[in-house]
């Protein structure tokens, strides 16, 4: 006899193939997140207090762009609450996609963003607007993340599929600070002042635009469904 299976339910045998699309959705969603995430940190220690916050000087410039840095980890928890809200109401797959969006979005804008030579102060309040959306959306990335993973995984191995949204981060951070080496290797120090920093941050809509194909063919989880 042939075993019939509600619709929308997996074999048996398909299980662990969707649960590794799952993962991977996860991972990389997590990977372009962080990234866009750390190249900010490294930008903000290698260029900003000279592109952003020239009229500061070496040293004030420098402490007030690490302090845009530390803009996103206020607005991280908020991000949190925010799309975890959402993320119980219009489902996970949406709320990550949200995310990912914001992030990218973000990002892309800030490797656009004019020089205080450029537009004045309104060059570093952009930037620190778009700090925060960074924050936002990272806060409700990784836990999202997460639980989409596990909402997923069959009881007793969501601690280990779940272990995929972590390792993105970390790769995220070898992947951001391994981009801004490359680039800085084949130019001059002057080149990559007056636009070469913008490169990583331009190039992750490469990133970005993977990521959000890997969540638009992914289902929506299962314990979201059956509430819905």
């Amino acid at each position: 006899m042939t075993a019939h299976h509600p619709p929308g339910q997996a074999t048996p045998g398909s299980r662990p193939a969707k649960m590794r699309r799952v993962a991977f959705a996860s991972f990389i969603g997590t990977v372009v997140e962080f990234y866009d995430f750390g190249i900010y940190a490294t930008a903000a220690a290698l260029v900003f207090a000279k592109v952003f916050f020239p009229a500061l000087g070496t040293n004030a410039g420098t402490a007030v762009a690490f302090a845009t840095l530390g803009v996103a980890f206020v607005a991280r928890p908020v991000g949190a609450i925010l799309f975890g809200h959402f993320g119980d109401r219009l489902g996970r797959k949406n709320t990550l996609i949200a995310t990912m969006s914001l992030m990218g979005a973000a990002t892309v804008l800030i490797g656009l963003l004019p020089t205080a030579a450029s537009i004045g102060v309104l060059a570093p309040i952009l930037l620190v607007v778009l700090r925060v959306a960074q924050g936002l959306a990272a806060g409700g990335e990784w836990a999202g993340a997460a639980l989409f993973t596990s909402e997923h995984a069959p009881k007793g191995r969501r601690g280990f599929w779940a272990t995929f949204t972590n390792l993105g981060g970390a790769v995220a951070n070898i992947l951001s600070l391994g981009t801004f080496l490359m680039v800085a290797l084949f130019m001059s120090d002057d080149t990559f002042l007056a636009w070469g920093w913008r490169i990583p941050f331009l190039i992750s809509i490469v990133l970005i635009a993977v990521g959000l194909w890997v969540r638009l063919k992914i289902e929506e989880t299962p314990a979201f469904t059956a509430e819905a």
